[in-house]
């Protein structure tokens, strides 16, 4: 596959047994208050029964560091997502404590917030719409014009992906495209469209 892909938002056995099948790249399991939020035994338990080429990423928002490190030590996880308010001395401070990878999620509402972004130390940026969680993309145009006048640090595609606009999403030099809502049907993730999601992916 061209694109990396993270499954987020996983809570359930069976989310595991599918995505162990399907082998995206990241998956992610959401500390932050949200409906697919999930406690960190609950997240223990999942993860140990993934298999290992699959990197488990924790999603957390405004959360302290200490807890961060908690989870990284007992193995929950093996990256780490900040989708709050975190500033760039709130970031430093982290990554000089950890040895895994740093996801800053970032807001976007149009080019300047691409560009804002790309003060911050974090070994990658997650563009989505809002604060994520909503199921629904930013204007991807202004993604475009920035990838049009230079370079950019790497980055996840969030917001909105799925069977209907995954080929453009496709066209964006994300390093890894972020998908929750669109592996969902009534609130559940649903295997049968993460396996089409991924066969998407791999035509390419």
């Amino acid at each position: 596959m061209k694109n990396k892909v993270k499954f987020c938002g996983l809570s359930r056995q069976s989310d595991i047994s599918a995505v162990n099948r399907l082998r995206p790249d990241y998956v992610g399991f959401v500390f932050a208050k949200s409906r697919r939020q999930v406690t960190q035994e609950q997240a223990e338990d999942l993860s140990g029964q993934l298999i290992k080429e699959i990197v488990p990423v924790g999603v957390f928002a405004d959360e302290k560091q200490d807890t961060i490190l908690k989870f990284l030590k007992k193995e929950i996880i093996r990256a780490v997502q900040l989708h709050g308010n975190e500033d760039e001395e709130y970031i430093r401070k982290l990554k000089a404590a950890i040895n895994v990878p740093l996801i800053k999620a970032v807001p976007v509402e149009g080019e300047e917030d691409i560009l804002k972004a790309q003060k911050f130390s974090a070994d990658y940026l997650l563009f989505d719409r809002g604060r994520g969680g909503t199921g629904e993309s930013f204007s991807w145009k202004a993604l475009r014009k920035v990838l049009a006048k230079q370079r950019i640090k790497p980055f996840f595609l969030a917001g909105g992906i799925c069977e209907r606009n995954i080929k453009e999403a496709m066209t964006l030099d994300a390093w890894c495209l972020d998908i929750s809502s669109g592996i969902e049907t009534e609130g559940r993730k649903d295997e049968k469209k993460m396996s089409r999601l991924i066969g998407l992916l791999k035509e390419e």
